[in-house]
This record gives C-alpha cells, sequence and structure tokens, in this order.
C-alpha cells in the first residue's frame, strides 16, 4: 500500500471523528440546553421553595425540601421527563401501569400521569407527605388516572406490598436512584421484583464514583440494558431495560 495514501486516509478518518465528536458535543448541549429551558422558578419568593417545569403541555410546580437529598429535583428526572414528552408515540403510556421507585419530589409521576399512565409514585415514608403534595396539586382534574402515592423501602416487605400474583407494571422508571448508599443490593432486588417478563425498565442515571458505577454491571445480570440516550454534559445516561432475553423478542409479543 501506498505509504502517502495510507497516511492521507489516517488523518481522513481522525478528521471525520474530530468533526463526529464536535457535532455531537454541539447536540448535546443544544438539547441539554432544551431540557434546562423547561424548568422557570417564580418571581417572588414564596414561603415554600418550589421550582416550576413546563413538560406534557402543563405548568407543574414542585415544592421542595432543600434539607433532604430525596425532596430535590435532580437533572436525571428532567432528563427522563423530556424523553417521555419527546418520545410519546413511541413509548406510548396511555392507560399503560407505570411505578416509579425513588420517586422523591415526584416530578416523573406527574409527567407521566399527565402523559396517561395509571402510576404508582414510591418513595420511603419520610418523604410520602411531600410527594403526595406534589402529585395531588400537579395532576388534579387534569388526568385520565389519578395517581397514587405509596411507601416503598427497597428490598422490604416487596411480596407484602407488591405480590407479583397481582401487580403487573408495563414501566418501571428511576431517575437517579444510584448515587452514594448502602442500599444498592436492596434497589437490584426491588427492579428484579417489581419486573415482569414484558415490563420495560426506563432509567436515568449520573454517573458518579466507581463503586455506584459497578451497579450497571451487576443489573446486567439480570436484565438486558440498551442505551437511549446519553448527555455526556450532565454525565447522565437514559437506559432502556428488560429481562433477558425479552429485548430480542418480536415487537409484537411486548406490550411497549
Amino acid at each position: 500500500m501506498d505509504l502517502t495514501s495510507s497516511q492521507d486516509k489516517h488523518l481522513q478518518n481522525q478528521w471525520v471523528r474530530e468533526f463526529e465528536r464536535q457535532e455531537g458535543e454541539k447536540e448535546d448541549e443544544q438539547i441539554v440546553a432544551e431540557i434546562m429551558g423547561r424548568r422557570f422558578f417564580p418571581d417572588v419568593i414564596a414561603y415554600k421553595a418550589w421550582e416550576g417545569f413546563h413538560f406534557a403541555g402543563h405548568e407543574i410546580r414542585i415544592t421542595e425540601a432543600t434539607d433532604c437529598y430525596g425532596a430535590v429535583v435532580w437533572p436525571s428526572a428532567l432528563v427522563l421527563c423530556y424523553f417521555l414528552e419527546t418520545n410519546s408515540k413511541q413509548y406510548n403510556l396511555i392507560d399503560k401501569n407505570v411505578i416509579e421507585i425513588g420517586a422523591g419530589t415526584g416530578l416523573v409521576s406527574i409527567v407521566a400521569s399527565l402523559l396517561g399512565a395509571f402510576v404508582t409514585a414510591t418513595d420511603l415514608p419520610e418523604l410520602l407527605g411531600n410527594l403526595q403534595h406534589n402529585v395531588f396539586q400537579n395532576t388534579k382534574q387534569k388526568c385520565k388516572h389519578q395517581p397514587c402515592v405509596k411507601e416503598l423501602s427497597w428490598g422490604i416487605d416487596l411480596e407484602k406490598n407488591f405480590p407479583r400474583s397481582s401487580c403487573h407494571f408495563d414501566y418501571i422508571m428511576a431517575a437517579d436512584v444510584v448515587y452514594h448508599h448502602p442500599f444498592l443490593d436492596e434497589l437490584l432486588l426491588t427492579f428484579d421484583h417489581l419486573c415482569n417478563s414484558d415490563t420495560v425498565i426506563l432509567w436515568a442515571m449520573k454517573f458518579r464514583l466507581e463503586k455506584e458505577n459497578r451497579f450497571v454491571d451487576r443489573f446486567q445480570t439480570l436484565f438486558d440494558l440498551e442505551m437511549i440516550s446519553n448527555f455526556p454534559s450532565l454525565d447522565i445516561a437514559l437506559y432502556k431495560a428488560m429481562r433477558k432475553g425479552r429485548m430480542k423478542a418480536r415487537p409484537s409479543e411486548l406490550k411497549v
């Protein structure tokens, strides 16, 4: 092979890769700016801290508690909400049975409800009051199905509170549930318990520390995992997952 020709081809490939990288960064920045542009803040300071969001054709007001990690809206939730809204044809939530684990302030559950799903929003007992307030205030007389709020401590009393024989979820949703906490084993057990053979998991994850990142490897021992969106500027990836072998099934076999 001619050396000059080989060098030219190598340089050309480098240029193409650099161009693709720059275009990818530009697209990432544009979409992230659009996602973050869905957030707005009150003009006047209120006695309770809240943030506003525009999703699913509605203005959503979320009351937060800055002294509690689980009662703050994190960027992963916005990424998942944006995905649900902009992919509502492919991921049609109308009349679907959805459970959100680690619902926190309830933003994802609210958006899924506004998009037509029957939603169960779950979290720890100490977060249920604020979660219930947000869900009720933002969905009352706006949704086809009134969502419900239910306690779910990962790995505890799963069969008692969510019996496999009667609980069937079309979708499990999770935003920012993997971080520095000692309950990763219980989280995996909860995913495993709630997921039926045709359940689709939509999971937005912010990559932080290696310990938490290794959870993805453990997750893949039970589920097929596909990255469907990636936002490097936020260190957030959005995954779709199903039981092992189900992702490859024919579309007609899946309730998606």
